[in-house]
């Protein structure tokens, strides 16, 4: 997770404003440092305009509240999650192999952003339990790539072609919410990365041909 990470276009409720305006990419990278530092709880819309040299009113201007500014950093999180996948899914090398190593690299990216920092934990569980549009985004694309490597996995006689594609990527993706959903996650932290090998090798003995 790295600062250069192009910001991805914002335009979902809550937002106000051209998408692309440089004053909206600024609040939501003043955000992302404040939440990470101190927690989505703990950061008010005056924190943020207080760091960026501007008014709440003008912030207002962009996002009508704190949880528009929070859906845009938790969309910008996950949109770096997403392409760290998309990029194992489109490595060279048999689709099992590319699936196993999808399910364990997403462990890890749970363990680093949820654990190693604290404050990100928090914003997560609050994404996740009131429902925020940016994860139900992030489900969808992740399905999405695991489509794709399972079409892989289809064309190349690795996998069953006989369950319906969406059936069997929607169900990959619930195997998965065990070590991508933070609360669940926190209760097996310790077996997080033995749970995904433990689930990958589940799912793939159920794609066999």
């Amino acid at each position: 997770m790295t600062d250069s990470t192009p910001l991805p276009p914002v335009s979902p409720p809550g937002h106000r404003g051209p998408p692309d305006h440089e004053r909206r990419q600024q609040i939501i990278q003043a955000a992302e440092a404040h939440f990470r530092h101190y927690g989505f709880g703990k950061t008010t819309v005056a924190d943020l305009a207080r760091a960026i040299g501007l008014s709440t009113a003008y912030i207002y201007k962009f996002f009508d509240s704190k949880r528009a500014i929070g859906e845009a950093v938790c969309s910008l999180v996950l949109s770096r999650v997403l392409d760290r996948a998309r990029a194992i899914a489109a490595e060279s090398g048999p689709a099992a192999q590319r699936l196993r190593r999808l399910f364990t690299a997403m462990a890890e990216i749970s363990l680093e952003q949820y654990f190693h920092e604290r404050r990100l934990h928090d914003m997560a569980v609050t994404a996740c339990t009131d429902r925020w549009q940016s994860v139900a985004d992030y489900d969808q694309r992740l399905q999405a790539i695991l489509s794709t490597l399972i079409r892989d996995g289809r064309d190349s006689g690795e996998f069953e072609g006989r369950t319906p594609l969406e059936e069997t990527s929607l169900a990959i993706t619930l195997a998965m919410a065990s070590f991508l959903h933070p609360l669940i996650l926190e209760e097996r932290r310790d077996q997080a990365l033995s749970d995904a090998a433990l689930l990958a090798g589940l799912v793939l003995r159920s794609l066999a041909p």
